[in-house]
């Protein structure tokens, strides 16, 4: 633990951005009976397209504080509202997650026809080959396969020798066009300010155009990289407010990852016209590690994946199953939207674009 004075100096308070609004009234004051007219809303979005409809519709406000007899007192509240929801047709389905501290940033109905025009358009769905196809992936997508890295971000993964970043760290891994930082003041960010440990977040640069630039530590674990015998290998070392809360042994991990905009933002439309024969995803799902170092990951696509031929989108496709290193991925990005707040299952909520990316490997089709 910090003692007050380290808690009330240096990097830890010299950001008071890092002080963002995230307890909102409007979100606090939501009942039920409010919940439940928006619900309805989205019912009736699915009856008038004939499908059927599951989901959440939840609203939540909580706080967290560490003090300690030396004098460190940390207290943050926040709120937050969250709607997922699936449509569903006699064969295919749609998707739309969001969430927020502002309840006022969620559209529930636009969610909801979204949803439902994607399992209206990916009906009776064609099969085609696996392969390496161009892809257009949602932010959702995104989210749910490039958060397989972060838990990498450590100064324990470093440490254990079980990061793919080992012996990485200051080399180009990825695409000029790929920045990343873990910033918790970003203004589409939520969660606390401080960590486990009561040490206020530092916003950090992990990736700078394609350059693995350094990893979070927990207090302990930067005292001990200094220890170590990496300490010319993995960039500055110093604790950077991204540990958990003691005891635990897994350290730390980027928990506020942003994606830094592109020079060029392109919508998904756009990306959807200049594509001459894609794959365009809504979401993954039962994504798996296959190979640690070179982050290859399994998984499947899921609730809208659409062929794209000469620009537009053609017909709903059958599912697919895909092999695929992020290090490839991360290389191969030819486009992206600007970074948007994203939701999704497989990994926590993130900043991130929606990407266009070449020889995105397919390796078998589903028979749904």
């Amino acid at each position: 633990m910090p003692t007050a004075e380290e808690a009330n100096s240096g990097d830890e308070s010299a950001d008071k951005s890092v002080r963002a609004t995230r307890f909102f009234e409007q979100t606090a004051a939501i009942t039920p009976a409010d919940r439940a007219e928006v619900v309805r809303g989205i019912v009736s979005v699915a009856g008038k397209h004939k499908l059927t409809t599951a989901g959440i519709y939840s609203t939540s406000q909580s706080g967290e504080g560490i003090f300690n007899s030396r004098g460190l007192a940390n207290w943050h509240r926040q709120t937050l509202a969250e709607i997922s929801i699936t449509m569903l047709g006699g064969d295919s389905s749609g998707w739309q997650k969001l969430n927020s501290p502002d309840v006022r940033n969620l559209d529930p109905r636009w969610l909801a026809e979204t949803a439902a025009q994607k399992a209206v358009e990916s009906a009776h769905p064609r099969e085609i080959a696996p392969g390496k196809y161009t892809v257009i992936l949602e932010p959702a997508a995104v989210l749910d396969i490039v958060g397989f890295m972060f838990w990498d971000y450590s100064g324990v993964a470093i440490l254990d020798q079980r990061s793919f970043l080992n012996d990485r760290i200051g080399t180009k891994l990825f695409g000029e066009n790929i920045n990343i930082c873990d910033d918790a003041a970003h203004p589409l960010q939520a969660g606390s300010p401080f960590d486990g440990e009561g040490m206020r977040r530092q916003r950090v640069q992990l990736v700078e155009n394609g350059v693995v630039k350094r990893v979070v530590y927990a207090r302990g674990t930067a005292r001990k990289m200094k220890n170590s015998g990496y300490t010319a290998k993995v960039g500055p070392i110093e604790a950077t407010g991204h540990g958990f809360p003691l005891p635990n042994e897994m350290g730390e991990m980027p928990m506020n990852v942003v994606f830094g905009a592109p020079e060029n933002p392109q919508s998904v439309e756009q990306m959807i016209a200049s594509a001459e024969r894609g794959v365009l995803v809504t979401r993954l799902w039962y994504i798996r590690e296959v190979d640690p170092y070179e982050k290859i990951v399994t998984g499947m696509t899921r609730d809208g994946t659409f062929l794209v031929e000469n620009g537009k989108i053609q017909c709903g496709l059958r599912n697919f199953r895909f092999n695929q290193s992020l290090i490839s991925m991360l290389k191969n990005v030819e486009a992206m939207s600007a970074p948007v707040r994203a939701a999704g299952e497989e990994s926590f909520d993130m900043v991130v674009p929606a990407m266009k990316v070449r020889e995105f490997n397919f390796t078998e089709a589903t028979k749904f």
